[in-house]
C-alpha cells in the first residue's frame, strides 16, 4: 500500500459527484429544485447534444453577487444554518453539494442577479476553478452546462441512448410540475418544445397540460385535513375503471417533494386492492402536508426516501382520504328512470306500505331474505316495451333500509344486448352495463355491511370429495364460513357435505359454492374472509345470457346506482362503459 496523500479539491468533488449527479437527469433536478426555492414562477429547461449540454433559466430571487463564488463551494447552502435546521426543512434543497459536484465534471456558466442590483453576475466554472465578472441581465438565475462529464469518461459508457436519458428528464419535469401547478413549466429536447404548463395553480389544468385531456375525466378529487395533527392531503386518484399496468403513475409527494414512500404506497394499494383487476394500478397524484417535524428527508443524497415519527397515524390518515374520495357520488334526482305513463316508482309504492316506525323519508325497502331479488325470475313472455308496468312485490316480512342517492339525471334503460348488458340512454351519451358485475358488486357491499347473513338448511346436500389440503384448509377455517352463512360437515376423511347455505344461494348446485370457495381461499390464503364474499357475491348474482324484462333491469341499475364503490366489481373488472354522444355523432358524420 502507497503513502497516505490528501486528495485535490477537484477529485474530491469528483467522487460527492457519483452520489448526486448520476445523469443528466440528476443535474436537471438539482438546479430546477433551486430554482424553485428561489420562489420562481418561470422555469425553462432545455437539453441538447445528446442531454450533455443543458440549460435551466428562472425569474427567481437570484445569488447575491458577494455570495455567488461560497454558492459553488463544497457544503455551502442558505438553506439551512444549524444541526436543528435538518428536523425544520422547508425547501427541496438544503445539502450545499450540487453546484460544487456539477463544475467538477462539467463547464458551467451562470448569469444571475437579485431585484436590489441594477446588474447581473457572471460566473464560468471549469475543473472546480470559479472566475466572475459582472454582466447585464434579468433578475433570475440562468445555468448553462456543457460536455456533461467531459473529464469522466468511464461516466460516459455507462449513460444510456440520448433518448432514454431525455426521458428520465421528461419524467422529472412532469412530476415537479404535478408538484407545483403554481409554475410555469417548459421543456425543449434540441430546440423542439416538448412539454409547457400554464402555472395557473390548477392542478386539473396542469394535469390536461401534462398528460391527455382524457385523463382528467376519470379522476376523484382528495382532500383532508387534520387540524389537531397538522396534516393535509389533497390531489386526484383515478377511479378503479382507469387503470395502469404498473405504478409507475403514482405521484407521491410529501409537503411537494416526490418520494418512494412504503407507507403511502401500502395505503393507496390497500384501498384499491379489491377495486381493479389483477396486475392493474391506479393513476395518482396526491400531496401529504406535515409539520417538517413529523418526517426525516435527510435519509438518502437524492432525498426520495423519508421516514415519519408516527407512520401508522400516516397509513390511516391517508387510507381514509383516498377511500372517502372514491366512495364519494354526484347528487342525483328522486327518480331512477322514466316510463311511457306516470306510474309509481317502487320507491313511493313501499313508503306508503311501511310502518310508522322513525326511519327516514329516503329509504327503500330491501329483503335480504330474497333470492329473487338477486336472480330474478324468468318471466315466460317478454313485458311490451312501449308501455311498461310494473308490479308492486308484497312487503316483505324483515325489511332493512338503504339509503337512495339522489339523482341529477334520469336514466332510460333502452334494452338488453346479448342477454347480459344493459343499455342506458343519457342525456349526453349511451352506458352500458354488464347485469351480473352490476349485481355483483351491489350484493358484495351489501353483504360486507350486514352482520347477520341468513342462512337456508339445507335437508338434502350432495356429498362431495376434497383433497387432504382442501380439507385442512376448510377445518382452519371453519368459523369464518360460519360467519357468512356456511356450515359444513365432514362425514368421512375426505368428504364432506353442506348443511346450511347463505339463502341467496339456495338455488346454486352446492359443488358449484364449494369449488369456487376451495379456488378463492386457494388463491389468496392471507384475505380468507374477503374471498368467501367475493365468492357469495358472484355466485348470487344474475348471470350473462340471461334474460331481463324491464323492472328487473331497473332493479339492477337502481340497486348499483348506490354502491359506494360502482367502478368495478370485487374482482376488478370495470362495470359500464360511457360513450358520448358527440362521439358517436361524429362516427356518423352527424356534426353540423
Amino acid at each position: 500500500m502507497g503513502r497516505i496523500v490528501q486528495l485535490s479539491k477537484n477529485v474530491i468533488n469528483q467522487i460527492a459527484a457519483g452520489e448526486v449527479i448520476e445523469r443528466p437527469y440528476s443535474v436537471v433536478k438539482e438546479l430546477v429544485e433551486n430554482s424553485v426555492d428561489a420562489g420562481a414562477s418561470k422555469i425553462s429547461i432545455e437539453a441538447s447534444n445528446e442531454c450533455r449540454d443543458l440549460r435551466v433559466a428562472d425569474n427567481g430571487s437570484g445569488i447575491h453577487p458577494d455570495d455567488i463564488m461560497l454558492a459553488f463551494s463544497k457544503h455551502a447552502t442558505s438553506k439551512i444554518h444549524t444541526s436543528e435546521d435538518l428536523f425544520d426543512i422547508h425547501t427541496m434543497g438544503f445539502r450545499g453539494e450540487a453546484l460544487a459536484s456539477i463544475i467538477s465534471i462539467s463547464k458551467l456558466t451562470c448569469i444571475t442577479r437579485t431585484s436590489e442590483f441594477d446588474y447581473g453576475t457572471k460566473v464560468e466554472c471549469q475543473n472546480s476553478e470559479v472566475k466572475q465578472t459582472q454582466t447585464g441581465c434579468a433578475v433570475g438565475t440562468i445555468m448553462d452546462i456543457k460536455d456533461l462529464f467531459y473529464n469522466l469518461p468511464a461516466r460516459l459508457k455507462f449513460l444510456k441512448s440520448a433518448k432514454t436519458e431525455f426521458s428520465y428528464i421528461n419524467e422529472f419535469v412532469q412530476s415537479i410540475s404535478l408538484a407545483h401547478p403554481e409554475i410555469s413549466f417548459e421543456l425543449k429536447n434540441n430546440g423542439k418544445t416538448m412539454l409547457k404548463t400554464t402555472g395557473q395553480g390548477n392542478l386539473l389544468q396542469t394535469v390536461k397540460e401534462v398528460f391527455k385531456d382524457d385523463t382528467a375525466k376519470h379522476f376523484n378529487e382528495v382532500l383532508k385535513t387534520d387540524q389537531l395533527s397538522g396534516l393535509k392531503i389533497s390531489g386526484y386518484v383515478s377511479t378503479p375503471d382507469y387503470t395502469r399496468a404498473s405504478k409507475k403513475d403514482y405521484y407521491m409527494y410529501v409537503n411537494s417533494r416526490l418520494v418512494k414512500c412504503s407507507v403511502f404506497q401500502k395505503a393507496i394499494d390497500t384501498v384499491y386492492k379489491n377495486l381493479t383487476g389483477n396486475s392493474r394500478y391506479p393513476f395518482i397524484i396526491l400531496n401529504l402536508e406535515i409539520p417538517p417535524s413529523e418526517v426525516d428527508v435527510n435519509v438518502h443524497p437524492t432525498k426520495k426516501e423519508v421516514r415519519y415519527k408516527n407512520p401508522n397515524q400516516i397509513f390511516n390518515f391517508i387510507y381514509s382520504a383516498v377511500d372517502m374520495a372514491l366512495k364519494s357520488r354526484p347528487e342525483a334526482p328522486a327518480k331512477f328512470f322514466t316510463t311511457s305513463s306516470p306510474l309509481k316508482t317502487l320507491q313511493e309504492e313501499v313508503k306508503e306500505e311501511k310502518p310508522s316506525v322513525d326511519e327516514p323519508d329516503d329509504t327503500i325497502w330491501v329483503n335480504l331474505n330474497e333470492p329473487q331479488m338477486f336472480n330474478p325470475p324468468q318471466e315466460k313472455e317478454p313485458a311490451p316495451k312501449p308501455a311498461l308496468k310494473i308490479i308492486q312485490p308484497e312487503k316483505p316480512a324483515q325489511t332493512k333500509f338503504i339509503e337512495t342517492p339522489e339523482f341529477k339525471q334520469e336514466d332510460i334503460i333502452i334494452g338488453q344486448y346479448k342477454k347480459t348488458y344493459i343499455l342506458i340512454e343519457k342525456e349526453d351519451g349511451l352506458e352500458i352495463v354488464d347485469q351480473h358485475i352490476a349485481e355483483e358488486r351491489y350484493i358484495y357491499e351489501q353483504l360486507k355491511k350486514n352482520k347477520n347473513i341468513d342462512c337456508q338448511i339445507l335437508f338434502i346436500s350432495d356429498v362431495m370429495e376434497v383433497s387432504p389440503s382442501d380439507k385442512e384448509l376448510l377445518s382452519n377455517n371453519m368459523d369464518k364460513l360460519n360467519r357468512f352463512g356456511y356450515e359444513i360437515d365432514f362425514v368421512s376423511e375426505n368428504e364432506v357435505i353442506f348443511r346450511k347455505v347463505p339463502q341467496i344461494l339456495s338455488k346454486v348446485p352446492p359443488k358449484e359454492i364449494l369449488s369456487d370457495i376451495l379456488e378463492n381461499m386457494n388463491g389468496d390464503i392471507n384475505n380468507i374472509e374477503e374471498q368467501i364474499l367475493i365468492t357469495t357475491s358472484c355466485k348470487a348474482a344474475v348471470k350473462a345470457n340471461t334474460y331481463l324484462n324491464q323492472y328487473q333491469m331497473e332493479e339492477i341499475i337502481k340497486n348499483w346506482r348506490t354502491c359506494e364503490n360502482p367502478h368495478t366489481c370485487p374482482h376488478g373488472r370495470p362495470i359500464s362503459k360511457f360513450f358520448e354522444h358527440k362521439e358517436i355523432a361524429k362516427f356518423f358524420q352527424r356534426n353540423k
